[in-house]
Order: structure tokens, then C-alpha cells, then sequence
């Protein structure tokens, strides 16, 4: 797959099972994460990966999130534990904000989204899928003091990894016309 089919045909997989990444595999799809634009070298990111029986941890600390939140009914409470289990592998990816007088915590942010989009092509590039998902536990007070989260660092996602299954869907490719526009010659 050459690079431009890759970006133009990205796509995510919710249904993913193993095999997983291996370790030296995890290892390139972290560096690629770590290849992400990072003005001034502030390295705003964190990589927890978790796979295998290490992915007990998350769901514990998505489990206690979830009965701490009195916005979640009970159905929500018993899929918070068994969220890390819907692939092999999940790395929660935050961004960790710096203070720089020229890279406002906006900007770091963005870099680990670009980190998130970096790994998941990574891992498709060597045969697996994957799917960035947020939601509410991105933001969950519990979640953040678990993960010892500075006012302004920010869960940008859970990567999920593993063996596709099922059929790729891609969808449409959206028209320039709606989202671009293009000024001069």
C-alpha cells in the first residue's frame, strides 16, 4: 500500500480481535506516534499501552468511573469494564501540555491527535485495524486523577488494535467543493 492510498482510503475498525500486535510491531506503531508534528520538541504525549491481561487495569478505572458517574444508568456501568476487552490491544494516548510561549496548549493537543492518526495507520500498514474512540471517560474527573492528569493535559483517545474482522468499510470520499476552497492559480 503506497502512502497516498493509505491516507485516502483511511478507515476504522470497531470489530477487532486477536491477533494482536506483536511487541516489536507495538514498537513501530508507537514510534510512528511519536513522528507526530511537535513544535519546539515538547513531546506532548503519553502512550499507555495496555494488551493481554494488563488491559484488567483500564477496566477497573473505567469500571469505578462509571459507578462514581451519577449520569450513568446501570447498563452503562456494566460495559465499562469490558471496554478495554473489545480488542488486544488499547493505548490511551494524552496529550501532556507544557507551558511555552509559543505553543499554546491547543496546539499540543493536536499533536497527539496526530500522534492517534500516526499510530492507526501504522498499524494498518502491517495488517491490523484499529479505531480511535473518546467518549465519556476521556473526560471523566475519576479517569484523569487515575491517570494523573494536569489541568490542561487531555485524554485524546483510547486506540483500539487488533485483527480486523469482517468487511472494511470506506466511506465516501467527502467533495472538495463542500470543504475546500481554493484562493488564486
Amino acid at each position: 500500500m503506497d502512502a497516498i492510498d493509505l491516507l485516502l482510503n483511511r478507515h476504522s475498525h470497531a470489530n477487532l480481535a486477536a491477533p494482536a500486535p506483536t511487541q516489536e510491531e507495538l514498537e513501530i506503531i508507537v514510534q510512528a506516534g511519536l513522528r507526530a508534528p511537535d513544535h519546539a520538541h515538547l513531546r506532548p504525549w503519553r502512550f499507555i499501552v495496555y494488551q493481554g491481561d494488563g488491559r484488567q487495569e483500564l477496566a477497573d478505572i473505567l469500571e469505578r468511573a462509571a459507578i462514581n458517574n451519577p449520569d450513568l444508568d446501570q447498563a452503562a456501568i456494566d460495559k465499562a469494564p469490558k471496554m478495554p476487552f473489545r480488542a488486544p490491544v488499547v493505548i490511551t494516548v494524552i496529550a501532556k501540555v507544557s507551558a511555552h510561549p509559543k505553543v499554546p496548549p491547543l496546539e499540543q493537543h493536536l499533536s497527539a491527535g496526530c500522534a492517534v492518526m500516526a499510530m492507526q495507520q501504522a498499524a494498518l500498514v502491517l495488517g491490523y485495524g484499529g479505531i480511535w474512540r473518546s467518549g465519556v471517560y476521556a473526560t471523566d474527573p475519576y479517569v484523569r486523577d487515575a491517570f494523573e492528569l494536569a489541568e490542561q493535559d487531555e485524554i485524546v483517545g483510547f486506540l483500539y488494535l487488533g485483527t480486523a474482522q469482517g468487511e472494511t468499510r470506506i466511506a465516501a470520499m467527502p467533495l472538495l467543493d463542500k470543504y475546500v476552497e481554493f484562493i488564486g492559480d
